[in-house]
Formats: C-alpha cells, structure tokens, sequence
C-alpha cells in the first residue's frame, strides 16, 4: 500500500488536523505543516517521486519514532508508516515535531 502513496494525497491535508495512531494505540493529535518533493533523489524506474510530509503535533508528546496509522484522503488508514521525531530548532518545545520520508 505504501509504494501506491505521492504527494498528491497529502496536498489537501497542508494545514489541516488530523489524528495520528501511535504504536501504543493512543491517538496524537496533529497538523501537517509542509510537505516537500525530492525530485533528485528519484530512481530511474521509480513511478513515485520521494516526498517528505512535516507534522508538529498538537499537545505534548513523548513520543520519539516508530510505525504509525494515519488517515488520508482517497487511500484511507495507511498503516505501518514510519515516523520520526524532528528536534524543535527554535520552536515550542512544548509540542512535538514529526518527518515521514516517502522514498
């Protein structure tokens, strides 16, 4: 399912919340804020350009990484989707911020 994901799929979810299921089963609240391609580093027989989607959750978290559940428009629940923790590099320290890398 995950190699069917682009970009496109996240582009109506720029700004919008979401819940995001973490490995324990609780759900995090969250707000996708950028997603960018990455046309270089694109294979040669790959149909999908690598994309990273950027999230910052909505209250605090101690969450760190692991394989998540989150819901997307026209797929529906993409399962066993790895995120990261990003550190906040000047910004509230109070919330945690993500990565998901689509390569």
């Amino acid at each position: 399912m995950l190699q069917h994901v682009h970009s496109r799929h996240f582009q109506p979810l720029l700004g919008k919340t979401r819940n995001l299921l973490l490995p324990d089963g609780s759900c995090l609240p969250i707000r996708i804020e950028t997603l960018d391609e990455a046309p270089r580093t694109k294979m040669p027989d790959s149909e999908r350009m690598p994309f990273s989607v950027e999230f910052n959750s909505l209250e605090s978290t101690d969450f760190i990484d692991g394989l998540c559940a989150l819901e997307v428009p026209e797929l529906g629940k993409l399962e066993g989707v790895f995120v990261s923790r990003i550190p906040p590099m000047g910004r509230d320290p109070a919330v945690g911020y993500f990565y998901i890398a689509f390569n």
